[in-house]
């Protein structure tokens, strides 16, 4: 059995909401129109039907809700989005066994209602939020009252990275270019939001929350080095703040939340290599097998059967493969999901 933790599907209702906002054709939202498998329910079950022994937790994607329309509106448009998904899952629980409700910390109370009606109400896995909130960082004290909430109702967090074309590379520059916004940016988006939860103690204050992060963490398994013995010296390159006192009244070693507190899933598309890193970064108790569906090249199927024949191929025990495929989220999510 193998149950993917982070695929990425958009219920009707959402695209005519936006459509009826005027954002269903700009940006990210005009990419998925390319990318039939995202919202043609018939188009992504018969490309499910070449994996008979896999199921698919499925999310939202982008953009995010905030980035679309105000405040006032975000609650709204994401229980649209759970409704949507909610009824998908059950009319197709054998391919599509829980969904991951969508919320936006752009109102945090909202944000705290509507996650606690789709987990309580809908039966949703989680919950998925972005690694910033119209540029703020979500270790933001304005936040501090969902990180409570979420620890409260004992269910993961999807973080997804968020980072558009409009940050620029460099100070000179009004945008990034060549998508180094996404292709390099993203997984530095993802490895600083981690970094602010941990030095912000968001993770010392909560520690019952369970945050799932997308591509095995972005950069994070690559850069040991420096979170380890780089940032045991934290404070000696600075000198307008005391990062060593910070460091010293951490409940861990900065490296040790980076192995330990996080669940970081194996979508790294396609790439041997950066399934390695993970897999020897993390401990195999937190890892999550995921492929980001359905963005590979195919359109569908790609991510799907790699990350599968990658995970199948490095001579792992029977007994990790269990946990990653279907054990670990099984555990932080309190659901069996059965085949």
């Amino acid at each position: 059995m193998r149950i993917d933790a982070y695929t990425h599907f958009i219920p009707a209702g959402i695209l005519a909401a936006m459509d009826r906002l005027g954002a269903g054709q700009q940006g990210i939202g005009k990419r998925m129109r390319g990318i039939p498998c995202i919202y043609d329910l018939d188009a992504r079950l018969r490309m499910l039907d070449e994996f008979p022994d896999y199921a698919q937790i499925i999310a939202y994607s982008s953009p995010p809700m905030e980035d679309v329309a105000g405040p006032d509106k975000v609650e709204e448009l994401c229980r649209i989005i759970n409704d949507g998904l909610a009824e998908i899952v059950s009319r197709h629980p054998h391919r599509f066994p829980g969904f991951v409700a969508q919320v936006s910390l752009a109102d945090v109370p909202g944000a705290i209602r509507e996650g606690t009606r789709a987990i309580r109400d809908l039966g949703a896995c989680g919950v998925q939020i972005y690694t910033n909130v119209n540029g703020r960082p979500i270790d933001l004290p304005e936040f501090e009252p969902f990180w409570d909430a979420l620890e409260k109702l004992d269910k993961p967090v999807w973080i997804h990275p968020a980072r558009r074309a409009d940050f620029s590379d460099y100070k000179s520059e009004d945008k990034s270019l060549y998508e180094i916004w996404w292709t390099f940016g993203w997984s530095y988006e993802t490895a600083a939001m981690m970094a602010r939860l941990v030095f912000s103690k968001v993770l010392d204050r909560h520690p019952g929350l369970k945050p799932i992060v997308h591509h095995f963490g972005g950069i994070v398994p690559m850069l040991d080095g420096r979170i380890g013995p780089g940032w045991d010296q934290i404070g000696t390159r600075t000198s307008d703040a005391d990062y060593a006192s910070l460091k010293a009244s951490l409940k861990k070693r900065p490296l040790d939340y980076f192995r330990e507190s996080f669940y970081p899933d194996t979508a790294v598309f396609s790439s041997t290599i950066g399934a390695q890193a993970g897999l020897a970064f993390y401990p195999k108790e937190n890892i999550l097998f995921a492929t980001d569906c359905p963005f590979d090249p195919e359109k569908g199927p790609g991510f799907i059967r790699d990350t599968q024949r990658i995970l199948d191929s490095l001579g792992l025990p029977q007994e990790t493969l269990d946990l990653i495929y279907f054990g670990n989220i099984q555990r932080i999510t309190g659901k069996t999901f059965v085949r």
